[in-house]
């Protein structure tokens, strides 16, 4: 059954395929087919119907076949019959494979065997008749020797002794042989001459072959006298080995005889056929050379050879020590069996090595040549050991039937789980589209939400921002402030639920635009300073000098995070510090420089005095101070990237240990108890670790119960080039930067015996271009004024150094009072305070008024203050958000402006806030009002469009806008239409440029965001 849904499956992916080809082809043809004219279109028009119905039929006939597996195998009524009958077939086919595969292999290897064995054989074969040759061309070339230095000589110049002595210093060179002896030729009639000079009687050897003596009764002399013949061939030479051949005559005997005529005749080296050598009894044979005459010529006849026959030289060979010796060099000698035959009768072949040890019952043959086509012989091998089990073959063949079944198995189980997977595919595809409508769902409920709660929230803030603008005492402006806080609050917990919602969907993006990192800072400072004094907690940042002046990236998403950090650490912090430090990451890990990093652990490193936790601990793990990571920051293909690292330092009452593993998680707060004392949803730390992701940076965290915390991430930016001409003519609009020019070229001295605090002085104040000196107490500090080579133009003394001791700081001053006295303009002297009511009365602050500095300092508040005091540049000191005000009034004074709205306490609002800033205002409530007031000509320089009205939405009519637009004669004319609405989704951003608006504003209005968008349009008046 599972097997069935397999091949089903297989026909499904098939029918996919044809109806995608028959698609194609059929999209193709018709193309074709409709390209034609009506020229051929009766030629073809009816061969173009029939293939369309044969596509239709192919494509009928595969959507049948698909409904048939549907019907019968995709069924669940199938029979398991059927299925059991297929894995019985499978199980006996790879039973019969396997034996095939048995058989095969047993055949591979049988024939392996015998391979190996003719390589054997035939290896032993050629050694042998290699050696041999090598004998028999030595003994052929004594056979010239003899001939030219006895017979050619006259008297000979070889005797027994020489011959005997030469032979056996030349016996390594016929390894094969064990003695050589020479025969000469004698006549009858030159017999009885010959005997005497011999000194012997020749003998006769037939006595000796037809009977046999043992080596020790074999005596010479006791052999008879060789019988009366034509001609005799007896022994005058031998090697010693064989010397008792010596005067026998090889003719008498039956073997030699044969062997002696035919080599004289033949001129060629003849062998014996094998027989038992004399003396010896062992099993030998004879190789026989005529010596001849040397003016014998090369072309003579057998006559003529018989003729010029001197002697013969003949070489013994004992062939069962010649082949032993022979396979004692083969290390396999052990295992093969060796016989060697002389064939030369093929009925009845001679053994002349070998045994009857019984083997193996294969062997293989190989023939011998040694020289002599008379004479045939053969080489026996054959295996000692019988061949062993084809274990291979076994183990093979069983595997291979086991993996089958395995196979078999697995197939089954496969299927099965198929068919269950498709099941579950379903069912998944059900929930995936259940899933999809939810979270439709959900994102329509979460703009419909931003949207119902913001409106109102925009009335509410609305009026509240102009009842501000009223006469009221100082109670109700307090009412008032109280309320705007908690809308604030409100809208803002509203923010960071719809974030959390964007970064689950995916859908938060980040911009890429110009900003100054130091102005952030700025007006995140001002946003938390008043809660700071309040607390009496130091707030500070510090921005070290290698970051760069303009950055390019999402300034908004980074002001989320400090502002997300910042505002955990002013809740949970109620004395001591909150210390914000930014620096490059390189600058980080190359340096110790870094004095809070250095000295972290010491109390008076800190900018409070009090311990904090290592923040070296936070960002230790970073990927970013990874060998890694420093080479992908620091090469030279990203010297456009700016890799920063940002430390928020507190002194507050730390995280507890068992709640730091969840700090992260979206909605958990570290305890019931804190979460009641300090308020908020949890989730501010949850946006930050995805925000800080999405600009490729990392966040940690090290914190130390009842001592503080300290909150580290790194962020990617880009450095903005002077030479970008895509971000040239962008503005900072964050915080307008003060007239620095009026303090270039004066000098302060700054007196704070804490090093990390001075330093924070120093970079605000270098910020406006003054020349800064530390000292750490007012002796020093006097010390270095009445120096009369340094001018110093202002004092700054940290509350702390100021009311330390008051006979110090009365002398002090009555010192700076002396240079007055010398003409000489004295410094300006300044207190740095933590809060306006921290300065306690003293004997010193009584009698003289000295101007104090409010801290956190920031660049803004610190030239507005020197400004006012030393009576340089501008000595106003506007509050925050006045900058924007006056500069909203300069850009929409006299401007006609439209706004849309269904809602009349919205229009009321945005008309309250637009007229505030001396705008002509118009208002109407819907799309369609708006169109009619905007047909040519008009009068209006901007229109403020509400994005959700019924009848007609804000996309609706701002696109009928554009069509009225692009409609005129005058096609330049483009009217700045501008969102306004509560819903803050991306999506919906986006959705509005798409439909021609120009801008965004999100309601209720924010100076800030208000004067981004207008400036875009309207240049000041």
């Amino acid at each position: 059954m599972s097997l069935l849904h397999v091949i089903g499956f297989g026909l499904k992916v098939g029918h996919l395929l044809l109806v995608l080809c028959c698609w194609i082809i059929s999209v193709i043809y018709i193309n074709w087919f409709n390209s034609m004219d009506t020229t051929k279109m009766g030629f073809l028009g009816d061969g173009g119907k029939m293939w369309l119905k044969w596509w239709e039929k192919i494509l009928c006939s595969t959507c049948k076949i698909h409904q048939h597996y549907y019907h019968c195998i995709g069924s669940k009524k199938v029979r398991g019959t059927l299925w059991r009958k297929l894995l019985l077939t499978w199980v006996l086919g790879w039973c019969i494979v396997s034996l095939w595969i048995f058989c095969c292999m047993s055949l591979q290897a049988t024939e392996k065997r015998k391979e190996t064995l003719a390589s054997m054989c035939d290896e032993r074969a050629r050694m042998l008749q290699d050696q041999f040759n090598v004998s028999m061309n030595h003994i052929q070339a004594m056979s010239i020797l003899i001939s030219t230095f006895h017979h050619a000589k006259n008297p000979s110049a070889i005797d027994q002794r020489t011959f005997a002595k030469y032979t056996e210093r030349t016996a390594f060179e016929r390894p094969l042989t064990s003695g050589v002896a020479y025969a000469v030729r004698a006549l009858h009639s030159e017999r009885e001459q010959f005997e005497k000079q011999q000194g012997w009687t020749i003998k006769r050897m037939d006595t000796l072959e037809q009977n046999p003596v043992h080596e020790d009764d074999y005596v010479p002399d006791a052999l008879e006298p060789s019988p009366i013949h034509e001609e005799y061939a007896p022994v005058i030479f031998a090697q010693d080995t064989i010397s008792h051949v010596i005067s026998i005559d090889v003719l008498s005997g039956k073997e030699d005889r044969e062997n002696v005529l035919r080599a004289r005749e033949s001129g060629k080296g003849v062998l014996t056929a094998p027989f038992r050598l004399l003396k010896t009894n062992r099993l030998g044979v004879i190789l026989t050379f005529a010596v001849y005459k040397t003016d014998l010529p090369s072309n003579a006849t057998p006559n003529e050879r018989i003729e010029a026959t001197d002697g013969y030289l003949g070489g013994v060979f004992e062939i069962e020590s010649l082949v032993e010796k022979l396979l004692q060099q083969l290390a396999s000698k052990q295992t093969v069996i060796v016989n060697v035959y002389d064939t030369t009768n093929h009925t009845h072949p001679i053994p002349m090595y070998g045994s009857n040890e019984s083997g193996d019952v294969f062997y293989h043959v190989s023939h011998l040549n040694f020289g002599d086509p008379f004479r045939k012989h053969e080489m026996h091998c054959r295996f000692k050991q019988k061949p062993p089990w084809p274990w291979l073959a076994i183990t093979t063949s069983i595997g291979i039937l086991i993996i089958a079944l395995l196979v078999g198995h697995i197939f089954h189980a496969t299927v099965n789980r198929i068919a269950k997977v498709e099941e579950d595919c379903r069912k998944m595809t059900e929930l995936k589209k259940l899933a999809e409508e939810a979270d439709v769902a959900k994102s329509q409920f979460l703009a419909t939400v931003s949207h119902e709660i913001r409106t109102p929230m925009n009335g509410v803030l609305g009026m509240m921002n102009m009842l501000m603008d009223t006469d009221l005492d100082v109670t109700q402006q307090e009412y008032v402030r109280t309320a705007q806080g908690s809308g604030k609050a409100l809208v803002s917990i509203i923010n960071e639920v719809l974030d959390q919602a964007k970064i689950k969907s995916g859908k938060l993006k980040l911009e890429a635009v110009l900003f100054d990192i130091r102005a952030i800072m700025d007006d995140v400072l001002s946003l938390f300073s008043e809660k700071s004094q309040g607390k009496g907690v130091e707030l500070a940042v510090y921005v070290s000098d290698q970051v760069p002046e303009q950055l390019i990236g999402d300034p908004g998403r980074f002001r989320q995070i400090i502002t997300n950090l910042m505002g955990n650490s002013i809740k949970f912090t109620d004395k001591g510090h909150i210390f914000v430090t930014i620096h490059l990451v390189e600058e980080v890990f190359h340096s110790i420089e870094v004095e809070r990093e250095s000295t972290s652990k010491d109390i008076e490193g800190t900018l409070s005095g009090l311990p904090v936790a290592d923040g070296r601990r936070s960002w230790e793990g970073f990927r970013a101070f990874s060998n890694e990571g420093l080479l992908g920051s620091f090469s030279s293909s990203s010297n456009d990237l700016v890799n920063l690292i940002v430390s928020v330092e507190d002194t507050g009452e730390g995280i507890p240990l068992e709640a730091q593993s969840m700090i992260f998680i979206p909605f958990m707060q570290v305890g019931s108890s804190m979460s009641k004392k300090h308020g908020g949803t949890g989730i501010g730390l949850s946006i930050s670790k995805c925000l800080v992701g999405l600009m490729n940076g990392e966040i940690g965290f090290v914190s130390e119960p009842k001592i503080g915390s300290t909150f580290t991430f790194t962020a990617m930016f880009t450095n903005a080039c002077p030479h970008s001409n895509e971000f040239k003519t962008q503005q900072i609009n964050n915080q307008p930067h003060p007239a620095f020019s009026d303090f270039h070229g004066m000098a302060a001295l700054v007196i704070d015996p804490r090093a990390v605090r001075a330093e924070v002085s120093r970079y605000h104040i270098q910020r406006l271009g003054i020349r800064v000196e530390i000292v750490s107490d007012l002796k020093r500090g006097l010390s270095f004024i009445s120096n009369k080579n340094v001018v110093i133009n202002m004092i700054l003394i940290e509350q702390e150094v100021w009311e330390k001791d008051s006979s110090i700081s009365s002398n002090f001053v009555n010192n700076i009072r002396k240079i007055e006295v010398d003409n000489v303009v004295p410094p300006k002297l300044f207190i740095l305070v933590n809060s306006s009511s921290s300065l306690r009365s003293s004997s010193v602050t009584s009698s003289v008024h000295n101007p104090t500095i409010t801290k956190p300092l920031r660049a803004s508040m610190l030239a507005a203050s020197l400004q006012r005091a030393m009576g340089v540049g501008n000595k106003g000191n506007p509050r925050n958000g006045e900058h924007q005000g006056l500069s909203l009034h300069h850009l929409l004074s006299g401007r006609k402006i439209l706004i849309v709205d269904d809602n009349s306490v919205n229009r009321t609002v945005a008309a309250g806030a637009l007229k505030k800033y001396g705008a002509e205002v118009v208002c109407v409530s819907s799309g369609k009002d708006a169109i009619s007031m905007l047909k040519q000509p008009h009068q209006f320089d901007a229109c403020f469009m509400d994005v959700q009205m019924p009848e007609m939405d804000g996309f609706e009519a701002t696109s009928r806008i554009r069509e009225i637009e692009r409609s005129v004669n005058n096609s330049k004319f483009h009217l700045p239409i501008l969102a306004m609405t509560a819903d803050v989704i991306q999506a919906t951003h986006e959705e509005c440029l798409k439909r021609g608006m120009d801008g965004y504003v999100s309601k209720p209005f924010e100076a800030e965001q208000l004067y981004r968008e207008v400036s875009k349009f309207f240049q000041s008046s």
